[in-house]
């Protein structure tokens, strides 16, 4: 596509978007070259500003003028903008939904999507569910299953949306929420949610929405799966939690959750992002760079030990290198819980176990290994697979996690069949 038919499929909400996030960067440019011009003028001798990385006098007049003059253009451009949009109208955002935008601002709002949120910017994504890939409305449900029934749902992972679990195989579409509704009589519901916020956050906000969900449904349900990738994983872990708290009547339906490839124990490369912090605090010069590496979102720092509750983080410097700390929240009682976790190698040893895993995720952290007894989750030996030569997102368009997957949630009578499984 040319760049002058994407300038096309922009909406004007989308500019007014870009520009914020241009203002926005222009600052946070100009706060590290000041940083910097600080801790020169500071080896020399200098005395700076009593606010720590700020400079004074003319210099410091000359940053100030920068930071005014950037804030001003952004706030005047935006309110020519929203003019814009208000006399437009509707078809300022008649633009099409493209597969490429949505996994575009999907992918913004895991690497800032905190930032977007506390913004209000329009790029963030607000937590809804989708049926057929429109967006459920509690007031005007599109046409659903009228007789009493199953529900799964499905939750994507970090920088990811409810449409890229498409993948093709042999020149066919393959859809994993598809072919467990066909195999097992489900209907597939898809979660759609802005992966940056903390992970707890998006818990409360899913358990919320899925007891919604159970009131609004048109006919009564006869139980709820939860097939979560990834991060998607701890929320479903977080939003049981929660909903317990809050007496909520959702997961008395709650009959099973597939986690597949979540890190339960966090993911080494978060730690390594949290040394890159460390480091770069670690010399004048350096330091104001350290700012990159803490753009990163809040719930990219969850996934550093798999941070599920509002206490793991509340209170306390999330780029902070400590270890790991946080609450133990075992599988939720009463509800069949299976782990699939991968690996890259064909079979496996100690560095595939604990550091490569799936690319992503290591085996131990996938399987609900720890140490600690206190902390490991107790899957059963027949609820854990382990898929290999498969990467973190071959997990969802693999037919032979599928397979497995339709084997655990299979009612006793189809498992005792298999020759009427639908794959």
């Amino acid at each position: 596509m040319s760049l002058l038919n994407e300038i096309k499929l922009l909406r004007v909400s989308d500019l007014r978007g870009l520009v914020q996030l241009a203002t926005q960067a222009t600052a946070g440019v100009t706060r590290i070259a000041e940083g910097v011009h600080h801790a020169v003028l500071d080896t020399m001798g200098f005395r700076g500003s009593k606010v720590p990385g700020q400079t004074r006098g003319l210099t410091g007049l000359v940053y100030r003028s920068v930071h005014g003059a950037t804030q001003l253009t952004g706030k005047g451009i935006d309110l020519l903008l929203a003019g814009l949009q208000l006399g437009i109208g509707s078809t300022a955002n008649a633009r099409p939904h493209t597969l490429e935008r949505e996994a575009l601002l999907a992918a913004l709002n895991g690497v800032i999507g905190d930032r977007l949120a506390a913004s209000k910017n329009v790029f963030a994504i607000p937590m809804s569910l989708h049926y057929q890939g429109e967006a459920l409305n509690w007031k005007a449900l599109p046409s659903l299953p009228a007789e009493p029934g199953k529900v799964l749902i499905l939750v994507h992972g970090l920088c990811m949306n409810d449409l890229q679990r498409h993948a093709a195989q042999n020149n066919h579409a393959v859809e994993q929420g598809a072919a467990l509704a066909a195999a097992l009589g489900y209907t597939p519901v898809y979660l759609r949610y802005n992966s940056g916020l903390h992970i707890s956050l998006n818990g409360r906000e899913l358990s919320a929405q899925l007891e919604q969900l159970l009131t609004h449904w048109p006919a009564p349900i006869a139980e709820i799966t939860i097939v979560a990738h990834s991060m998607g994983g701890l929320l479903a872990r977080s939003a049981c939690h929660y909903a317990r708290l809050d007496a909520l009547r959702w997961p008395d339906y709650l009959k099973s959750i597939v986690f597949l490839g979540t890190p339960h124990h966090g993911a080494p490369l978060e730690r390594a992002g949290n040394w890159v912090d460390v480091l770069l605090g670690s010399t004048p010069y350096t330091r104001p760079f350290a700012a990159l590496g803490k753009v990163r979102s809040a719930g990219i720092t969850d996934l550093r030990h798999g941070y599920v509750l509002d206490e793991d983080w509340q209170g306390k410097d999330r780029f902070h290198g400590k270890t790991d700390q946080h609450q133990p929240v075992p599988l939720p009682e009463g509800v069949a819980c299976y782990t699939v976790a991968a690996t890259r190698t064909a079979r496996r040893s100690a560095v595939s176990d604990r550091l490569l895993g799936d690319g992503l995720v290591p085996l131990h952290s996938a399987l609900g290994y720890h140490d600690e007894a206190g902390r490991k989750l107790a899957f059963g030996q027949a609820a854990q697979w382990i898929a290999y030569r498969t990467s973190h997102l071959g997990l969802l368009s693999s037919p032979a996690v599928t397979r497995q997957m339709v084997q655990w949630l299979a009612p006793q009578q189809l498992q005792n069949n298999p020759g009427e499984q639908m794959l």
